[in-house]
């Protein structure tokens, strides 16, 4: 295969998230989720890093593997959540609150994790919430739908940014319901960017990694998933035996769409859109990733 011969002469691995294309998850070398791809991006040696995902998640992937050349396949592919959150949004705030923890969720970008003391990822929000002193003043950002939901499983007051992702904050708990009433024998698997609501009805509230753990390990063999439905591919190719329900209407993120198989190779071939950040920056995003990492 063309990739295969590419990724030999580039000396490069493919890094995909769970949401992108199912034929690029195939041809990856790891797939998984922000906190998977952030490990891998400080363990992997290679002169090349291809990242399919969005664009904050290149950049976390450049802000850990300086070395490599990191190609984001398609640059416009962002997140509209991490476009809620500015670094003078965080400046402006700390100004009038001495002392305060300002802890990022990792769909940011480098310049606002330049700006904020921890980062934490859906996986992780609640050990990092939980390691703060309970005199300290907490801003969640952006996530209001996942910091809700950690303020619930913890009890930690937080002031909490007034950001989402569209996709899962799309997600109604009447959705929830019709589809738990069309599956009977499903479990609702649901992903905490969603509103507490829908939480609240589900069997499981897990990040994207969490859930692929959680469906291979468990005996059940139907699921609902409530998250993008990239993922599906991945859980119905590791579970042939198992049952997988979209809600209705899909949840779809289009900016994971726009990568494909042709950009990928596009980007190798041509060593096309690579992330460029100013090291001052790499290195002061750096440090709240790393905090969050020695947990």
């Amino acid at each position: 295969m063309k990739i295969n011969d590419l990724k030999r002469k580039r000396n490069a691995v493919i890094f995909a998230h769970n949401y992108v294309d199912g034929a690029i998850q195939d041809v990856a070398d790891f797939v998984g989720d922000s906190l998977e791809l952030a490990i891998k991006a400080k363990e992997v040696e290679a002169s090349v890093i291809v990242c399919c995902g969005v664009s904050f998640m290149a950049e976390t992937v450049k802000i850990l593997s300086p070395d490599s050349v990191v190609l984001h396949p398609v640059p416009s592919a962002g997140c509209p959540m991490a476009d809620m959150v500015t670094a003078e949004g965080i400046r402006k705030w700390r100004a009038g609150v001495p002392r305060a923890v300002v802890v990022a969720y990792v769909n940011t970008t480098a310049a606002v994790k330049a700006e904020v003391d921890i980062c934490c990822t859906s996986s992780n929000a609640e050990r990092v919430v939980r390691s703060i002193p309970a005199d300290r003043r907490i801003l969640f950002v952006p996530d209001r739908n996942l910091g809700a939901n950690v303020i619930k499983a913890t009890g930690r007051e937080m002031e909490l940014w007034p950001g989402c992702c569209p996709i899962h904050d799309r997600i109604t708990p009447e959705m929830a319901l019709a589809a738990k009433a069309a599956h009977p024998d499903a479990l609702l698997v649901v992903h905490p960017e969603c509103l507490p609501e829908v939480v609240a009805v589900a069997d499981r509230a897990l990040s994207t990694a969490g859930m692929v753990r959680f469906v291979n390990e468990t005996a059940a063999t139907e699921f609902i998933i409530g998250t993008e439905v990239g993922i599906l591919h991945r859980m119905r190719r590791d579970n042939p035996g198992k049952v997988f329900h979209q809600l209705a209407p899909a949840p779809i993120c289009p900016d994971m769409k726009l990568l494909t198989l042709e950009s990928v190779v596009d980007a190798l071939e041509n060593m096309r859109h690579q992330v460029e950040l100013p090291t001052g920056l790499m290195d002061a995003a750096r440090a709240p990733i790393e905090r969050m990492l020695m947990l």
